[in-house]
């Protein structure tokens, strides 16, 4: 057994047919279908059952499927890695965001672009789950992220370089006419206002951080919504639904003129960032060339 052959194992599996993964491999069906019986031959166990005109894998083949996945995943990582050796820093460099972390790319990016200029990027936003999965799968090879990153991933195997911290701020709608000279916030202002949070199922600690500042100065926050996103709670905001507290680098994104932004005179109440990746998974040359170029132009901390 080859890594051809698990590559057409993988195909089948993925496709659950072996005519369509013929026609994706570019390949016959009966030359397919005599790969695989060899396999099965050769590995002593059936890999497939056959159910009308679809294949189900078997737990054998589903066991094979998981190590044939990480098998080619290192092939493939190997082959980078003696490119890297010939060709320098270039390629395709993978970057998940959280959506409140997108405004912290631009700059990086510039800057790197100009330095090595053979290096072209892909961006995926997503929320904490969705980009563990990913980071997982080495569908990317980092994540900028809020700290704690709250993925499903065991953190013992993700590596995190810290980033500067990013204080709250207070967004109110511009239609509220009584706060329009106001300049500062205190979190104790607060009170009885009517709030809107960041939280989802798997993502819930920016939610706990405003819930905790507000019991600090002795009084339970008024929240009449929890938010899936930012673009929800910037659009209840505009309509002059409530208020939110948000890291100030969140509203980057925004140039909404219904919206406010008020800094919070005591800024006790930050939120982390940080660079993510995967400790056991190969890191490019260009990704690890990338962190080091942030971690020098903010002088941040060692890598852990």
């Amino acid at each position: 057994m080859d890594m051809r052959q698990l590559k057409y194992f993988l195909t089948i599996a993925r496709e659950g047919q072996v005519t369509r993964a013929a026609k994706i491999l570019n390949m016959e069906q009966p030359p397919l279908s005599r790969q695989l019986k060899q396999m099965e031959d050769e590995l002593g166990v059936r890999l497939f059952d056959r159910h009308g005109k679809g294949l189900q894998l078997t737990d054998a083949g589903t066991l094979l499927k998981q190590k044939a996945e990480t098998l080619i995943s290192q092939f493939n990582e190997t082959i980078e890695e003696m490119k890297e050796l010939e060709e320098g820093v270039r390629g395709v460099l993978s970057i998940g965001a959280v959506f409140s972390c997108i405004s912290l790319l631009p700059q990086p990016i510039e800057r790197f672009r100009r330095l090595y200029p053979h290096v072209n990027f892909k961006i995926l936003e997503g929320d904490h789950y969705y980009l563990g999965e990913q980071l997982e799968k080495r569908a990317i090879d980092i994540v900028f992220a809020r700290l704690p990153f709250e993925a499903l991933t065991d953190p013992k195997q993700l590596a995190v370089m810290p980033l500067p911290s990013d204080p709250f701020v207070v967004v109110i709608p511009s239609k509220w006419e009584q706060y329009h000279d106001t300049e500062l916030f205190c979190i104790e202002e607060l009170a009885g206002l009517p709030l809107l949070t960041l939280k989802t199922d798997q993502t819930t600690h920016m939610h706990e951080q405003v819930i905790t500042a507000c019991r600090k100065y002795n009084f339970e926050p008024n929240i009449i919504c929890e938010c899936s996103s930012v673009a929800i709670t910037i659009a209840l905001i505009a309509e002059g639904i409530g208020i939110s507290l948000l890291p100030r680098s969140v509203m980057n994104s925004f140039m909404d003129p219904r919206v406010k932004m008020i800094p919070l005179s005591n800024e006790e109440l930050q939120s982390d960032n940080g660079i993510i990746w995967h400790r056991d998974h190969y890191l490019p040359k260009s990704a690890r060339f990338f962190i080091e170029s942030i971690q020098a132009d903010h002088h941040s901390v060692d890598i852990e």
